[in-house]
């Protein structure tokens, strides 16, 4: 199983190994035989894997969730370094060949290996979580608005910032990435005239690990603090937790990505330093679409997440931020202004 340094992770606790799901890669939950039927779900990690206090987790959580929903015995693997598209394919056609239902990859690199996995197992529901170019009957795009969630980031910051200068760190320079940059720029802009924001990405492609090396993320949050940032919005997975710890040694905020970092046990030694986190609700996707095959509906086509139906959000667990009334009636008013049109959040 890969593993990537990473800062005290504390992973959820699980169900002992029971079998190897694939050669590609290492089961990391409890599994029934391949001979059962309705085994229940299956995730294939991103890069970062299980762990990340972040995107891969936030899938987790879903899958626990059907499990103890329905009586599933459901499974995850990790990815592995330096992997192929055809070692995703290995993958997602064994969890499927053995009786997982649905099969969900976890990340837009899934993207090709969904497409040729479900054109093999047409009765097995495919999810795929950040893409939406996938087509086919038994296919859901589970999809969200991170410019919105990031949109209203970027309004925190600009009221939290004292040096009026605020950073972004992307985990790698792809389009999804670019989404919350724009959300998070604009946010900002709207709100305090006058704030700069300074942008870095860590990597250009996910091999290189931006979103797995929290030493990148640290040093990256290192220069920008060094360079005036008072307030730092991290998008890059595991990597986010090296600009969280950065942001405490140096006693500023630091924005949380994907899920409530604030509440994650791994942060906890840094988490009076995070601000707030745009949350993007992948445990509700990924349970949501267990459930619909479950019942016998299957989900399928782009299922998108977003302000007005809870599926981004911004955290609110930090007290200092719920409870500074500034900052709450301009995230309210900026929230407001996406759900009824007269805010339009660029995407790029």
């Amino acid at each position: 199983m890969r593993r990537v340094s990473r800062i005290a992770v504390a992973g959820v606790a699980t169900a002992a190994f029971a079998v190897t799901v694939s050669a590609c890669g290492s089961s990391s939950t409890s599994s029934s035989s391949g001979d059962d039927k309705n085994l229940g779900l299956a995730l294939a990690y991103d890069v970062g894997g299980k762990g990340d206090q972040s995107f891969n987790d936030a899938a987790t959580a879903g899958m626990e969730k059907a499990d103890k929903e329905f009586g599933y015995k459901s499974t995850a693997v990790e990815p592995q370094d330096g992997e192929s598209d055809a070692d995703k394919v290995q993958r997602l056609e064994s969890l499927a060949k053995q009786g997982y239902n649905p099969v969900i990859g976890v990340g837009f690199a899934y993207a090709p290996a969904v497409k040729e996995a479900a054109a093999k197992y047409p009765k097995t529901t495919f999810g795929i979580v950040d893409d939406e170019q996938t087509k086919a009957d038994n296919v859901a795009d589970l999809v969200f608005s991170e410019e919105q969630a990031s949109y209203l980031a970027g309004v925190a910051a600009a009221k939290a910032t004292k040096s009026n200068v605020v950073g972004f760190i992307g985990g790698v320079d792809v389009p999804l990435i670019h989404k919350f940059e724009a959300g998070y720029k604009q946010g900002v802009a709207d709100t305090k005239k006058g704030v700069t924001v300074k942008s870095q990405y860590l990597t250009e492609t996910a091999a290189e690990g931006g979103f797995s090396s929290p030493d990148k993320g640290e040093s990256a949050a290192d220069g920008q603090i060094d360079a005036g940032a008072d307030v730092v919005y991290a998008a890059a997975g595991l990597s986010g937790q090296g600009v969280i710890k950065a942001a405490s040694a140096n006693k500023i905020w630091a924005i949380g990505v994907d899920s409530d970092q604030y509440k994650q046990d791994a942060l906890k030694a840094y988490k009076d330093s995070i601000l707030t986190s745009a949350m993007k609700n992948v445990e509700g996707a990924v349970f949501t679409l267990a459930k619909s095959v479950e019942d016998g509906k299957p989900a399928t086509g782009v299922v998108r997440g977003d302000l007005a139906n809870g599926g981004v959000s911004l955290a609110n667990s930090n007290p200092t931020f719920s409870g500074d009334k500034e900052i709450q009636d301009a995230v309210k008013k900026a929230e407001e202004g996406i759900k009824n049109g007269t805010i339009t959040v660029k995407t790029s």
